[in-house]
């Protein structure tokens, strides 16, 4: 660990993480429930976990799926990406929301975000639309919805699949309905680091029957047990491969433990928006940082809180703030790098300059702890150390 800066004393003797998980007696009670149950995986559990997450969501059908990263590969697939077809998303985002289009044959296409909501801008969906663009994977960025009205009129009338990355964003609303009944297609992810955990996990929804068949077989093989979906009359116990797919299935206590999570949702919701509010108070005031900005309609969850460093304003970078605050006993991240900056995607020939703003944007965000278990104390040492560390590095 870095000494504080000018040789101070840290705001904080103890680490903050910038995220954390929040497990307590009930859910471990529904974890071990199951563990002395007969089933372990794919089981009574799972069925229950998706039911809840219709009924929070609204929509028609849901699948629990192993991660977020299987759950954006079984919508590639629902939603037909094959090889030739380009799928526009943001660059702004974990390498999944990009390579799930890979791992279909399809070619990821990258489009600007918005300079001040950070989501992926409309009006650049539209301009890299071609003949061969088959799908949208949007973001759902740090848990503020994407313009979900503009974005399905842009799909409906170019006749593309609307696929809501919904990662970041359990508990939100846009324009007071749920994320996850929308779009086409929504995905989740429950990593300790979300709003809600299955430890790893993650689920489909949709309110299209096709797309929902097609991702259960995807999750199991795509192995069948339907009478209606068999070459000959089975025998007991008798099943079918009737597509190619993939062990992806989620187990009965990472289910369990999602549906015991589910409960505290509106709970963890109304925690993160007072810590979130908070902050907004104090940074909004900084001239030497910008924050976020909302969209009206998006009633927001927050998985991140961001803040941007206005490097024209410090006499140093976003490196030097970064290091000054861990130093402070402050957790932090970056999220993200774009994309297209990976070595694995430059050998594939994208080149750095394809999105202007977004690349801009990276140079300058740090991402700060926001989580449930945040005490007051907590938010205030966050808070006392970015004071600290910018007004050490003002101009």
């Amino acid at each position: 660990m870095l000494p504080a800066i000018a040789g101070g004393k840290p705001a904080r003797d103890e680490f903050i993480p910038y995220g954390k998980q929040y497990i307590d007696e009930k859910d471990i009670q529904a974890v071990n429930e199951v563990l002395r149950s007969h089933y372990l995986t794919t089981g009574p559990k799972v069925e229950e976990f998706e039911k809840s997450l219709c009924e929070l969501t609204g929509a028609k059908y849901a699948v629990a799926i192993s991660n977020g990263t299987s759950a954006l590969h079984a919508a590639c697939y629902a939603a037909g990406i094959t090889t030739g077809d380009e799928v526009i998303t943001t660059p702004i985002t974990f390498a999944a929301s990009a390579n799930c289009i890979l791992y279909c044959g399809g070619t990821p296409v990258f489009a600007d975000i918005d300079p001040d909501t950070w989501n992926i801008d409309p009006k650049e969906i539209e301009k890299k639309i071609t003949s061969r663009t088959k799908a949208v994977i949007a973001v759902d960025f740090t848990g503020q919805s994407v313009q979900l009205d503009e974005l399905k009129e842009i799909c409906n009338r170019h006749n593309l699949v609307l696929i809501e990355d919904a990662a970041h964003s359990i508990g939100t609303k846009y324009k007071g309905i749920p994320v996850g009944g929308i779009a086409d297609i929504t995905t989740f992810s429950f990593h300790p680091v979300k709003t809600i955990t299955c430890g790893e996990g993650g689920a489909i929804l949709t309110n299209n029957l096709e797309y929902y068949k097609k991702m259960q077989l995807f999750r199991s093989h795509g192995v069948t047990r339907d009478v209606k979906l068999m070459s000959q009359n089975p025998f007991n116990g008798y099943n079918e491969q009737i597509e190619l797919g993939y062990n992806y299935r989620m187990t009965d206590f990472q289910a369990a433990l999602g549906s015991s999570q589910l409960k505290k949702l509106e709970a963890f919701s109304k925690r993160r928006s007072e810590i979130v509010k908070k902050y907004d108070e104090v940074f909004s005031e900084i001239p030497q940082l910008t924050i976020q900005k909302e969209i009206p309609e998006s009633d927001t969850t927050r998985h991140l809180y961001i803040i941007r460093i206005n490097s024209e304003t410090l006499k140093v970078g976003r490196e030097e703030i970064y290091k000054a605050l861990n130093a402070e006993n402050i957790g932090l991240q970056v999220h993200y790098i774009p994309v297209y900056h990976h070595p694995y995607y430059q050998g594939m020939g994208y080149k750095k300059g394809l999105c202007p703003i977004a690349e801009r944007l990276y140079e300058e965000i740090i991402s700060i702890p926001l989580y449930y278990s945040l005490t007051d104390e907590d938010v205030d040492s966050v808070i006392e150390a970015v004071i600290k560390v910018i007004n050490y590095y003002r101009k």
